[in-house]
């Protein structure tokens, strides 16, 4: 390492690399169409000497602010701390910073918070997580402030702005396939918070699959959670009481399954060999419960980190003062994990569902 008697500027990185200062700038900024030799130089220039790009002259100096932030509402569960690492990996490969905001969907003052937000920062993007991605509110603000914004799983005017999502109906789909063909008849189902997206398109799921077997879905097999594991257990005392009660239960996301599964231990009842539970999104607690759960993988950090790209790509293309038309989306694939929670439904289990 070379050391100064002072701190190394861009001119000296450019000096030793035997480049333009504008070829380091352009290296340092993560632009593209820089040959792979001067960009090995200018990093390797910029490595011996200790070089740390100054953000606050960067932006100042440019159009762009390397600056992003993200915007949520439910500071509970997986999903949020999934979205902000995925938005953090972009932001590491691009040099940029990440602002992490939460927004009160149900405060009145939702829409102003964030108006406030963008006036004190200058922002290249937001990036929007359920539910704050239909907030109208907050929509609004964003676009009077002139601030990009890429959403992710929205529910509603999908031409409006870019978003990111996966197909949460056709994975319920597949998932409810999976236990009738397993065996299931008698399904529980936990529905998600009713502001989300999610919630709806997963019941969705669940229900045109059913009727393709021709299954009836039964109204009291059907509770209405809130994603969260407090909401599940709820939910599960009240279908595992039943004196007919389900084979299976599919709940939502992966923390209300879990906590069907600790209902049914508690109450005696075997998983998987007295009940199924399967849940969705593959969060941690899918693999630390036992027995694991059987769920979906939703890919949570590659659809913010495609978000938070969306906004990046967009700030560097100095010549793109809008986005283009039609507006640019990403849908991402899903998985189905089989783990030890499901099995086929025994005999008892079945005489006790139809009693």
């Amino acid at each position: 390492m070379i050391v100064l008697d002072r701190k190394p500027t861009i001119t000296d990185v450019a000096k030793l690399a035997g480049v333009s200062m504008k070829t380091v700038s352009r290296v340092i900024n993560k632009e593209p169409n820089v040959r792979d030799e001067l960009r090995d130089r200018v990093l390797k220039a910029a490595d011996e000497l200790g070089y740390q790009p100054n953000f606050s002259a960067r932006s100042l100096a440019g159009v762009r602010s390397f600056q992003l932030a993200y915007l949520f509402g439910d500071p509970g569960g997986d999903y949020a701390h999934g979205v902000q690492i995925g938005i953090l990996d972009a932001c590491r490969d691009a040099g940029y910073h990440l602002v992490v905001e939460q927004i009160d969907v149900d405060a009145p003052d939702a829409a102003q918070r964030t108006a406030t937000l963008v006036a004190q920062l200058r922002l290249d993007g937001v990036v929007l997580s359920p539910p704050i991605t239909d907030h109208r509110g907050v929509l609004d603000a964003l676009k009077r402030a002139g601030v990009p914004y890429v959403r992710i799983a929205p529910d509603e005017a999908l031409d409006g702005s870019p978003y990111v999502q996966m197909d949460d109906a056709k994975a319920a789909e597949e998932l409810t396939h999976y236990l009738v063909d397993l065996g299931h008849r008698d399904i529980g189902f936990i529905k998600g918070h009713p502001r989300h997206a999610a919630g709806r398109l997963r019941f969705e799921g669940f229900r045109r699959a059913m009727e393709a077997r021709g299954l009836a879905v039964q109204p009291s097999l059907v509770e209405q959670g809130t994603f969260s594991y407090g909401s599940g257990i709820d939910c599960a005392w009240r279908l595992l009481r039943r004196r007919a009660r389900p084979t299976a239960i599919f709940a939502s996301n992966d923390d209300m399954a879990a906590a069907v599964a600790a209902v049914a231990h508690e109450s005696g009842i075997e998983v998987p060999e007295d009940l199924t539970v399967v849940g969705f999104d593959d969060a941690p607690i899918a693999q630390v419960v036992w027995p694991p759960l059987t769920t979906v993988c939703q890919p949570i950090r590659e659809m913010a980190r495609a978000a938070a790209d969306l906004l990046i790509g967009r700030a560097a293309d100095k010549d793109r003062d809008s986005w283009p038309d039609p507006v640019p989306h990403r849908l991402l694939a899903h998985e189905l994990r089989v783990r030890r929670s499901s099995a086929p439904p025994g005999e008892r289990t079945v005489a006790r569902a139809r009693r």
